[in-house]
């Protein structure tokens, strides 16, 4: 059975960071690329950031987040990271991470498996 589990949500101050993990298990993990989206209230849920599989460092970003988030992978651990620094208010959603095995996909309706998510509020 496939699992994934989000974690490191919270709330944070504007210009604050956060790192969200999210733990892979009863995957072939390093096989798949993995993505992280986001929904924000009252919002269509949308692609944060993605990484390739196995040991590719080729990762692609939305752009409201380029330059502030940065995605990366742990293989052997099973993990997979969002670093995410200045934070805005406007980053405040619900984030989830996602497993597919056809390389990086901004679209939702290509990933295979998705964790439950994790909640990230930006605000004073």
């Amino acid at each position: 059975q496939v699992q994934l589990v989000e974690s490191g949500g919270g709330l944070v101050q504007p210009g604050g960071s956060l790192r969200l993990s999210c733990a892979a298990s009863g995957l072939a993990f390093s096989g798949y690329a993995m993505g992280w989206f986001r929904q924000a209230p009252g919002k269509e849920r949308e692609f944060v950031a993605g990484i390739m599989f196995y040991w590719s460092t080729s990762t692609r970003y939305a752009d409201s987040v380029k330059g502030r988030f940065t995605i990366s992978r742990d293989n052997g651990e099973k993990m997979v990271y969002l670093q995410m620094n200045s934070l805005k208010p406007e980053d405040t959603a619900v984030y989830y991470c996602a497993a597919r095995t056809r390389g990086i996909s901004e679209s939702e309706d290509e990933y295979d498996y998705w964790g439950q998510g994790t909640r990230v509020t930006v605000s004073s």
